[in-house]
């Protein structure tokens, strides 16, 4: 018996203007969305950065102190690649993020300070293709980020954040999840690859940390089997897949 044929991706909308992604770590939108974020800087659209850490707690042979501004330093490289200047930290703790209150607070914040119709964030369950658990971390962002875009609209949920002047906003029309299991969309890829290599180039320190296989072709590997995946149910054309939530 053959299996059956999973449905072709939607292509992503394209009636917005601004972007706000919120991830946990530096590198976790390099490991996917980058190629698809050239591409929509280049169609003059503006993407802003938001992680909830500075990744100190990410190499094993850095102390965190030492950590932070580098991986913070690589991240900031990082989105330059990819046409994105606006790289804010929230110094929430590597590794111990909680989800609750105090982290949609903070995500709601960024929401209402940059005001994007479209929110990107990271896998947030339990596991990465019911293959592999995912970090506790990511799972926190992504749930928060999800609740954040409706924080952000109501005045009565954090209020705090109306007296310190971020008036609430409701203009989120979409939260894209990527590296999720079951995406039902997806971006071109073919004009943003060869950026997102470099933009995960980038993270030199962390990816030598990672692999003792040589950087560029880690990278390539890594990008380029994954576009092509995704490729597969996007008409043949290198891509990157999100599950897609209208608001």
């Amino acid at each position: 018996m053959t299996e059956p044929t999973a449905p072709q991706l939607t292509p992503m909308p394209e009636d917005w203007r601004r972007a706000l992604a919120v991830v946990a770590h530096p590198d976790d939108l390099e490991y996917g969305c980058s190629a698809a974020i050239a591409a929509w800087t280049d169609a003059g659209r503006e993407v802003a950065y938001v992680l909830a850490t500075r990744g100190e707690a990410g190499i094993d042979t850095l102390a965190p102190a030492e950590c932070a501004p580098l991986r913070e330093r690589e991240q900031r490289a990082s989105a330059a690649v990819v046409g994105v200047s606006t790289v804010e930290f929230l110094d929430h703790r590597d590794g111990v993020i909680e989800y609750g209150p105090a982290l949609r607070r903070d995500i709601a914040a960024a929401i209402r300070r940059h005001r994007p119709e479209l929110v990107i964030t990271l896998n947030h369950r339990d596991t990465w293709g019911g293959v592999t658990w995912n970090t506790p971390d990511h799972v926190a962002v992504g749930r928060a980020t999800l609740d954040a875009a409706g924080d952000a609209g109501n005045r009565w949920i954090f209020p705090e954040l109306t007296e310190q002047g971020l008036q609430p906003w409701d203009g989120v029309r979409w939260v894209a999840v990527a590296g999720s299991a079951t995406p039902t969309h997806a971006a071109d890829a073919s004009a943003g690859l060869e950026r997102a290599v470099a933009s995960l180039l980038e993270h030199r320190a962390y990816i030598e940390a990672l692999t003792d296989e040589e950087p560029e072709t880690y990278v390539r590997g890594f990008l380029t089997e994954v576009a092509r995946s995704v490729g597969e149910r996007f008409g043949g054309t290198p891509a990157v897949a999100f599950e897609l939530f209208a608001r």
